[in-house]
């Protein structure tokens, strides 16, 4: 597996990341312990060092499955974390000074470690001044607690307030081939600051993997029924993108989520993608992307098709975009 650095951090991780969430929560019921476990320790031995979890994510369960899974082998990885909810699930932003600091210690014991590698602010908080919570942060980096200071979701002026207090090693928020906001002004902004960019839903929640059409149907628990991009109508008509993913795919003897994964890894030499999965196929399916070559002549004819789809449908549903605070 190729290593990567999140910017001018000299966070070296490995140039694909596992997204941990959805072994325990918001795609269907929690997976079996004992095999998202053995999935988590191959995902080591297939070369992956970067393991994206949050104490929001059960809540609690996820860190707990990610900490015993990797405690054996703790220092070949790098774990991150995040804050920024009250304590007990996502139904308030908390990224008080005070509660940044007591949740670093709850996610500590949780992952059974002494230092969390890198721990992000899940979503910005408005009521907080962004100065507050870096600040949190840099105490609890100068206290050997944690090591790396991190933003998800954060638009420039925060990044870069937060920036000034603070170095930030990451910004996680989603992209991918149909979600490319980030591109206006994220990714210069990281680009100048020397922060690495870790996009989150790489694969477009599953739709850009070509496994699922206007006919598939979600667990009754699984969120992606609110989200109104997968709703079955935007499906049919977002499969364009999927069309084209094939169309590359089959040309590279790859599919359609490795030319997903490729696309991103081409973007820029500090942004790692951390797809998620709890199959052990599909894990060495993504891994497989690091291998794909996409030629300049590749990536131009997908930019240029990809920006003559109109995607349809919202990438969250009202609800859920509250938490999105730029």
């Amino acid at each position: 597996m190729q290593k990567r650095r999140l910017g001018n951090s000299g966070l070296e991780v490995s140039a694909l990341g596992l997204g941990c969430m959805g072994m325990s929560f918001s795609y269907g019921a929690p997976k079996d312990k004992k095999e998202m476990i053995s999935l988590l320790r191959a995902a080591v031995e297939c070369g992956i060092t970067f393991f994206d979890t949050a104490e929001v994510y059960g809540p609690f369960t996820n860190e707990e499955l990610v900490g015993e899974a990797l405690a054996p082998m703790r220092e070949k990885v790098v774990i991150a974390t995040k804050f920024g909810f009250d304590t007990g699930g996502i139904s308030a932003l908390n990224s008080r000074p005070e509660h940044i600091k007591q949740v670093a210690e709850a996610s500590l014991k949780r992952l059974k470690t002494e230092v969390i590698d890198l721990f992000y602010q899940h979503r910005v908080d408005p009521n907080i001044p962004i100065e507050d919570v870096a600040g949190a942060v840099k105490d609890l980096i100068k206290e050997g607690k944690v090591k790396h200071f991190g933003l998800s979701e954060a638009g420039v002026q925060i990044i870069r307030r937060a920036h000034a207090v603070q170095p930030v090693t990451a910004l996680q928020s989603e992209y991918s081939l149909w979600w490319r906001e980030p591109e206006t002004g994220i990714l210069p902004t990281l680009e100048e600051l020397g922060i690495g960019f870790v996009p989150y839903s790489p694969l477009g929640k599953g739709f850009l993997t070509g496994k699922m059409d206007e006919n598939t149907t979600f667990d009754k628990t699984d969120f992606r029924n609110t989200v109104p991009r997968l709703s079955p109508g935007n499906r049919k008509e977002n499969q364009a993108f999927v069309d084209l993913l094939g169309k590359i795919a089959q040309r590279k003897n790859a599919t359609p989520a490795q030319i997903a994964l490729a696309w991103l890894l081409a973007q820029k030499p500090w942004i790692v993608p951390i797809p998620g999965t709890t199959n052990l196929k599909r894990l060495e399916e993504n891994i497989g992307a690091t291998a794909v070559e996409l030629t300049t002549g590749d990536l131009l004819e997908m930019n240029t098709a990809s920006s003559k789809i109109k995607v349809q449908g919202e990438r969250y549903s009202e609800g859920a975009a509250k938490w999105i605070n730029r």
